[in-house]
């Protein structure tokens, strides 16, 4: 159990820290103050999530590990997020239409993780579960304002919809390491949650007066360890200070 709980747990974890990461990039630079302290807020709220699944995959794996190395001392090839986390946060829209589509798949997830069979995993996503809500709440509403706002606002959001479209297929992928832990209540079946998940997205993007591209070719391979460049680029400047001052107290 513990090889492939494991692999899950990383997972679940890259996921929140790769896409953290990539959302504290906005401090300093939101379009309002608030919105650089929300989305601020969101990042912290992702790493912390992040934090206390990784605290937990080192525990599991049983090999010394804590969170601090699994994050800072993994390469690119070593990481399990989807791809779509780890691409650039490219304009104010964009971040935004990621955000709804990744914080409803994860809100979904942690549901039903919420009653899984580790105890520790069920706690946090108990507790991820809450936070997560608020983060389809807040992306939502700011979908909605771009997609009704301006020419320019509308089709800028719809542009990143149709990039973002062909990396959502990835999230509901489901494969033997997972299916094992289905069976033991450890996981759950990624591919249960993409009806309800496409539901609630269909249901804001009409609200937002866009269109829901058409499904077509998806690209998969970060469960597996193959990324895009961006987030060996990411990493680079992200595990910089333990890289180079290994074992630094501070």
């Amino acid at each position: 159990m513990s090889e492939p709980f494991f692999e899950y747990l990383l997972r679940l974890g890259d996921d929140r820290l790769v896409l953290g990461h990539r959302l504290s990039e906005w401090c300093g630079h939101g379009p309002t103050l608030e919105e650089d302290i929300a989305l601020t807020n969101i990042a912290l709220d992702l790493v912390g999530e992040a934090n206390l699944v990784l605290q937990r995959a080192g525990q599991i794996e049983g090999a010394g590990r804590d969170q601090d190395a699994l994050a800072y001392l993994r390469t690119d090839r070593e990481y399990r997020n989807a791809l779509m986390v780890e691409l650039p946060k490219g304009d104010f829209g964009y971040s935004i239409v990621r955000q709804f589509l990744f914080s409803t798949y994860a809100m979904h997830q942690w549901e039903a993780l919420s009653a899984c069979a580790d105890t520790d995993l069920a706690g946090i996503a108990a507790k991820a579960l809450k936070q997560s809500r608020y983060h389809v709440r807040h992306s939502a509403e700011w979908l909605v304002r771009l997609g009704g706002g301006t020419d320019e606002s509308h089709g800028r959001a719809e542009d990143a919809l149709n990039d973002l479209w062909r990396y959502t297929g990835e999230l509901f992928a489901t494969d033997a390491v997972e299916q094992a832990l289905v069976k033991q209540k450890l996981a759950v079946d990624s591919s249960s949650l993409e009806a309800v998940w496409r539901r609630d997205v269909a249901d804001v993007v009409a609200r937002a007066t866009l269109t829901l591209p058409p499904d077509g070719y998806m690209q998969r391979g970060g469960r597996a360890g193959g990324h895009t460049e961006h987030l060996g680029l990411m990493l680079a400047e992200m595990q910089v200070l333990p890289r180079t001052y290994p074992g630094a107290k501070w």
